[in-house]
């Protein structure tokens, strides 16, 4: 049993951290354009703190300057928080290319100051897909052989979406939503540090004829960073749908040019059709909510809503958070910590938080898959956040790293599917918005890998857009080897699972209703995105920083239940840790892990930002 000295300590051990390493607080926030420098691949910020500026009307915060700049004015337009989500993913479509755009999906909650809706937008697995796509003599063939070609492309979901929640949402017309990208893409934007160093590193992007004549030199190199980047194919692609609405891209010339692309690629030839395309669909789903106690709200706790499957985001962030919660037995003020506890106690707070997420990471590999295709476990999902069940999972933490996890049963029945084996995942962006109306979103979208399948669409060389490689979120394996089927095996029409989790954070009041809506997130970054995000909701409400302190603590991750756990590059604190958990049998890297969050945060009348400086994340507003 773990002892009592870790429970104690528990609740304070990641603030003392956060003292301990020299937070650098605020990203440049204001009406105007300023930003600071990009970062490139690796994190670590280091910018000197500075006050955050209060918004009293409008914020919106994005993965990059253009696309904040475009959402910002639709806000002053008079357009709703869709509105402005919508003309913000049309510039990150050209503006960020390698994360995100209309060739990928997304996922989408919407707040209206009363009730929530979730947007799915996930891509789909073609009709003609079966479970044994991604195999080769009955072996998975290798990761980075899948991403690149047209097998990986699913239905792009991104425009459906968007489109669906305007028609709920909107405030402005739709063809007013698209002036900010065309501007942008007919006038050009200057590359910048992060995206150059994407496009140099990246080894297969040069493969597509289209990609390379846009992006690289005739020599093959990535055009330098300043150079003003004109992609005239988008502007005209953009007007369409603009005139047209979404039908352009999925029943016109645009999804014959996809079909061409993907069914002709001359290595991996894909399956999506024109049928694919035309009966793409997204679906609104119920979000899910769970209550967590909170310092900032320590009578009443804090209500935290966020994605349902196929996203794992709110479940899996929901277990590693009520586990914790369940391993406290009481809590010591900030000023306690640095005249009471060594730095050590850092090590026993990341050993509890791993194992709680090791026993997440189990239940997320056996049960979550899309809702369509797999039940939920005796028909709800809230059974994997049940307190019974939680406290149960939170007695299997020991003093020192548990030899095995397995998933658990909330529903105590057989199980009759396996778990997923571990594989990568990865990409993606976020951006949080909220309106004078009332209105607040928070959605990821995503094309999954770096620059998706690395297939352009486009009719010339004056650029296009990128398709997405969702069909790697499936499972290669689609059976155990014992037979047994694996929930997130490849089906047609089948969603894959995702990482991606949109969250909204509310008070809840004295009589156990929900509350104010007091911010909204999400983050970036394959299955590390759960911990991104759970990391800046333990930050914000449950150790007292602001939001971009809360943003700005060290990242760390672990992407499975059997896998090593990940230390942030660059940060002081990294080498000692990895040394310390070695006490609690973790094993431990230190790697690059760049995380990105967007989130906004309403404190008193006013709304706050916070952008994750390890990208080139920007919040304005008025």
């Amino acid at each position: 049993m773990i002892s009592k000295l870790l429970i104690q300590y528990s609740f304070s051990a990641a603030l003392l951290f956060a003292l301990n390493v020299g937070i650098s607080s605020s990203h440049a926030q204001s009406g105007g354009l300023t930003q600071d420098r990009p970062e490139a691949a690796h994190a670590g910020a280091s910018a000197t703190p500075t006050a955050q500026q209060p918004f009293s009307h409008h914020v919106v915060s994005t993965a990059n300057l253009h696309a904040s700049a475009a959402g910002l004015e639709i806000l002053r337009a008079g357009g709703s928080a869709v509105d402005a989500a919508i003309a913000a993913q049309l510039v990150l479509t050209l503006v960020e290319p390698q994360s995100s755009g209309i060739g990928g999906g997304a996922l989408m909650l919407h707040f209206n100051g009363q009730s929530m809706q979730a947007y799915d937008g996930r891509e789909t697995a073609p009709r003609s897909a079966d479970t044994d796509l991604w195999l080769r003599n009955r072996e998975p063939i290798a990761f980075q052989e899948a991403v690149i070609g047209g097998r990986s492309v699913g239905t792009p979901g991104v425009l459906r979406l968007l489109e669906l929640a305007h028609r709920h949402h909107g405030r402005l017309a739709w063809q007013a939503l698209f002036a900010p990208a065309i501007r942008l893409a007919e006038n050009g934007f200057e590359i910048s540090p992060r995206l150059n160093a994407l496009l140099q590193r990246d080894p297969g992007l040069r493969s597509d004829p289209r990609a390379r004549a846009f992006f690289y030199s005739e020599s093959g190199h990535a055009h330098p960073v300043g150079t003003r980047l004109r992609n005239q194919e988008l502007a005209v692609l953009f007007r369409e749908i603009a005139q047209q609405g979404a039908n352009v891209f999925y029943r016109g010339a645009i999804a014959r040019q996809i079909i061409t692309l993907v069914q002709h690629h001359p290595t991996a030839p894909g399956l999506l059709d024109l049928e694919d395309l035309k009966d793409y669909q997204p679906i609104e789903r119920q979000a899910i909510c769970f209550l967590v106690p909170a310092a900032i709200r320590p009578n009443t706790g804090i209500e935290i809503c966020g994605f349902p499957p196929p996203s794992s985001g709110a479940l899996t962030i929901g277990q590693i958070l009520q586990m914790l919660s369940a391993l406290k037995t009481s809590a010591l003020s900030p000023r306690d910590l640095k005249s009471k506890f060594p730095a050590s106690d850092l090590a026993q707070w990341m050993h509890l938080y791993i194992e709680a997420a090791r026993l997440a990471f189990a239940d997320r590999a056996l049960f979550i898959a899309d809702p369509d295709f797999v039940a939920a476990p005796a028909g709800d999902w809230n059974r994997l956040l049940a307190p019974t069940y939680i406290h149960q999972r939170a007695q299997l933490i020991r003093d020192r790293r548990s030899e095995k996890v397995t998933p658990g049963n909330p529903a105590g029945v057989t199980q009759t599917q396996a778990a997923m084996p571990e594989q990568a995942e990865a990409g993606t962006s976020h951006l949080a918005i909220a309106d004078r109306f009332g209105n607040v979103v928070s959605m990821t979208s995503t094309i999954e890998s770096a620059f998706g399948a690395r297939l352009m669409v486009g009719q010339s060389n004056q650029g296009g857009f990128l398709l997405n490689n969702q069909l790697t979120d499936f499972s290669f394996q689609p059976k155990s080897p014992e037979g047994v089927p694996i929930a997130n095996r490849v089906e047609p029409g089948k969603r894959p699972r995702s990482s991606m989790s949109p969250t909204m954070i509310f008070e809840r009041n004295p009589d156990g209703s929900r509350g104010p809506l007091i911010a909204a997130l999400g983050s970036p970054g394959g299955a590390s995105i759960l911990h991104y995000t759970a990391k800046t909701i333990l930050g914000f409400v449950e150790w007292g920083l602001d939001l971009q302190a809360a943003i700005d603590l060290p990242n760390f991750s672990i992407t499975g239940p059997q896998a090593t756990v990940q230390l942030e590059l660059g940060h002081p604190q990294s080498d000692r840790l990895k040394r310390e958990l070695v006490n609690y049998g973790q094993p431990a890297e230190i790697v690059e892990l760049t995380s990105g969050i967007q989130a906004i945060a309403r404190i008193g009348e006013h709304w706050h930002g916070g952008a994750d400086r390890r990208r080139e994340g920007v919040t304005l507003g008025d």
